[in-house]
């Protein structure tokens, strides 16, 4: 990673923080490459059992493209302006929906655009009271990306999900919990702890049992009823059959508070 990315492993938990308080951790190139490598690392490390993505400073999580960077490619008229998508949100968006762990999002300051949709791509998201959110993207002549044209919807329904991004404007903290966007709402002050807490909980969880939770619910999305439900056959089967299953089933017998392996 770069130093705009700064990326740890401890006791299965890697911690991935966006690090340009300066530039209110907007994307560049750098950032987000270095992004896409951090993420990618989690997901294929199979030490790693929980994510926790959050960002540098209080004033925000991810303001998303770094629009000084664009506009001078713009000029430039570089092939990198609009690939941006493919190489970099998409990959990235991919890795934290797809990987068979959690990941939670400790969203510290302002989320807007792709910053947004990132944190939408988290599992879990954990805000302070002095966070916002903005999809941002209609406000400079720009469509949807980052995945929240699939995650948005799903979390506010369709209509409001239209409205947020027809009509860009900064959301408060309290608003967004009501929405459902955030899962947890803690003061600004509690933010970091409070977001490890939760990461670290789910670092020390059943992984496998958390892995087919995400891919059931992202299964059922987009299926119907009845095929959801052989997926959930498919999934309980292979939760079943993990060490985990069988430690929690010995300590709910035994009245014990269970050590979960991750496998």
């Amino acid at each position: 990673m770069t130093d705009t990315v700064l990326y740890e492993v401890s006791d299965g938990l890697a911690t991935i923080t966006l690090n340009r308080p300066e530039a209110m951790n907007a994307l560049n190139i750098a950032t987000k490459v270095a992004l896409r490598e951090a993420v990618e690392s989690a997901a294929q490390d199979d030490a790693v059992r929980a994510v926790l993505l959050t960002a540098a400073g209080e004033r925000a999580f991810c303001v998303g493209q770094d629009l000084k960077e664009h506009i001078g490619l713009l000029a430039d008229g570089s092939t990198e302006v609009m690939s941006t998508v493919k190489e970099h949100y998409n990959p990235v968006v991919r890795a934290l929906t797809e990987m068979p762990k959690p990941v939670v999002a400790g969203v510290n300051g302002v989320a807007a655009g792709a910053g947004f949709g990132i944190a939408l791509a988290a599992d879990y998201r954990v805000a302070a009271d002095t966070a916002a959110f903005n999809t941002s993207f209609a406000g400079v002549a720009l469509t949807a990306d980052s995945g929240i044209s699939w995650t948005l919807p799903r979390v506010v329904g369709p209509g409001r999900a239209a409205d947020l991004l027809l009509f860009p404007r900064t959301m408060s903290a309290r608003d967004a919990h009501d929405l459902g966007i955030v899962n947890r709402l803690v003061p600004s002050t509690d933010l970091p702890a409070e977001a490890e807490k939760v990461a670290r909980a789910l670092a020390s969880g059943p992984t496998v049992a958390y892995g087919a939770i995400k891919e059931s619910l992202a299964y059922g999305a987009t299926h119907s009823l009845s095929e959801t439900l052989d997926k959930e056959d498919e999934l309980q089967t292979r939760a079943g059959a993990s060490e985990d299953h069988a430690i929690a089933v010995r300590a709910f017998v035994n009245k014990q508070a269970p050590e979960y392996l991750g496998r």
